[in-house]
């Protein structure tokens, strides 16, 4: 009997080696941790545990590290004090998660002292075991809050005192380094003595920036313009002011930024007030068809954060009421005076495709046209023909030749010119391959040329 089984052992054996002797060196040889099978609980630790599939391309090892340092942010909570700033702007809490998903976002990148425990890989995966002790953790936070307060305490006392000496934008510049400071913070009420008073001094910083943009008013002169979709036509300027609510006296460099918030083009965006507190806007493209177009002016808030404000920054920085001015634009659309002269072989064609693809591309672009030269402002001319080329066996081919040219009849100047040099077509006969070269310059036209002669006209 026991040499019967001991042959049914070795035939079993036998029939599939290769799957008993795999399993047995990776279970025998290679055990899986018992961390992967249920994440280590523990009371003095913060735990992280990351993965990362060994693909040949990525650096696995950096990839799970980073893995498992997300997983340990991902137990550090956020709590919002209801006394803090962060409580106070944000009334449906979709700030806060921002905030708190930018805060996971940058700890995890910052976090410090942490230590691998232990890693396990096969030859598909890789897993590493990363710990974080709780108490060590809160003792460097702490320590980075300390210097965080007292550089913002700092700034906001420079802010004080430049606000006392009646210079509002410097100090609207300390509050928001101040509030750079702290930034990381505004979810707790940060309480300290000032002057003798107790204050919560996240909450004071931000209450002083708006106080401050409270006190400004920005007014543009004209408030509407009538300006030709060609901007280059249009001889008036915008002049935008800032100026204190209560004493009209001006503001001299507060950082504006200009936009449109309605139709398109191209405005320069930055701007600083000068002695006199204003600014001239520049307008330099009219790219929208809209008759009636809005170009906004408002406090440059990310201004005061220099080259690299941070997200948290930014984030605040659109939950202020600042003030702003808007410009009505009253576009008038370019009058066109079109000539044109199309043939095929020398014959006057009856549809005149290449002029009539630039008269409904221009029209639906917000241009008119007009049969009165003298009412235009533009004149385009349009010139093409078809000629006879070889003819292979039974194929005859022809090539089409178009000049288009725009001129400005105000001081008769040549803004755009382009040729469409022999397209060539193919066909059974002349006509035909003529019909076939026009059609192809068509696709010419649409793709490369129309784009570059729009651009031309609105500069």
């Amino acid at each position: 009997m026991a040499t019967r089984v001991f042959i049914a052992f070795l035939i079993l054996c036998g029939c599939s080696p290769s799957l008993t002797n795999s399993s047995l060196k990776t279970d025998l040889q290679n055990p899986k941790p018992a961390w992967l099978s249920a994440k280590p609980i523990q009371d003095r630790y913060y735990i992280g545990i990351g993965h990362s599939v060994k693909d040949g391309i990525n650096n696995y090892i950096q990839s799970a590290k980073k893995s498992a340092l997300e997983d340990i942010i991902s137990e550090i909570r956020v709590t919002v004090s209801s006394t803090s700033v962060l409580s106070q702007i944000d009334a449906n809490k979709e700030f806060q998660e921002k905030y708190e998903q930018i805060i996971k976002t940058t700890a995890t990148d910052e976090l410090q002292e942490f230590e691998q425990v232990d890693a396990w890989q096969d030859d598909q995966n890789y897993w590493v075991y990363y710990r974080l002790s709780k108490q060590r953790y809160k003792e460097i936070k702490d320590e980075q809050k300390r210097n965080a307060v007292t550089l913002a305490l700092d700034f906001f006392t420079k802010a004080k005192q430049s606000e006392r000496a009646g210079d509002d934008v410097q100090a609207l510049g300390f509050y928001f380094k101040g509030f750079g400071a702290i930034e990381k913070y505004l979810a707790e009420p940060i309480r300290l003595e000032y002057e003798g008073k107790e204050i919560l001094l996240t909450n004071e910083i931000y209450a002083s920036i708006q106080r401050l943009l409270d006190k400004m008013q920005l007014v543009a002169t004209p408030h509407e313009l009538m300006l030709n979709r060609r901007v280059v036509q249009s001889a008036q300027t915008v002049v935008v002011s800032a100026i204190y609510k209560d004493s009209k006296k001006p503001i001299a460099g507060l950082p504006l930024k200009a936009g449109f918030e309605k139709g398109a083009g191209d405005v320069f965006p930055d701007y600083k007030t000068d002695e006199s507190g204003q600014s001239k806007i520049l307008i330099t493209k009219i790219s929208s068809k809209d008759v009636e177009q809005t170009v906004g002016v408002k406090v440059n808030m990310l201004n005061f954060a220099g080259e690299n404000a941070s997200d948290i920054y930014s984030l605040v920085a659109e939950r202020m009421v600042v003030p702003k001015v808007n410009v009505l634009l009253k576009v008038q659309r370019p009058i066109v005076y079109i000539t044109s002269m199309e043939k095929t072989l020398g014959i006057n064609k009856s549809n005149e495709q290449i002029t009539n693809r630039l008269k409904n591309f221009l029209t639906s672009s917000g241009f008119e046209f007009t049969d009165n030269r003298s009412k235009a402002e533009l004149w385009m001319d349009v010139n093409a023909n078809s000629e006879k080329g070889a003819v292979s066996g039974s194929i005859y081919i022809t090539y089409v030749t178009a000049v288009i040219k725009v001129v400005s009849l105000d001081g008769n100047k040549e803004i755009y010119a382009t040729t469409l040099d022999r397209i060539k077509g193919y066909s059974l006969d002349y006509e035909r391959s003529s019909q076939e070269a026009y059609n192809k310059s068509l696709d010419v036209l649409e793709k490369e040329k129309l784009p570059e002669l729009l651009n031309a006209i609105l500069q």
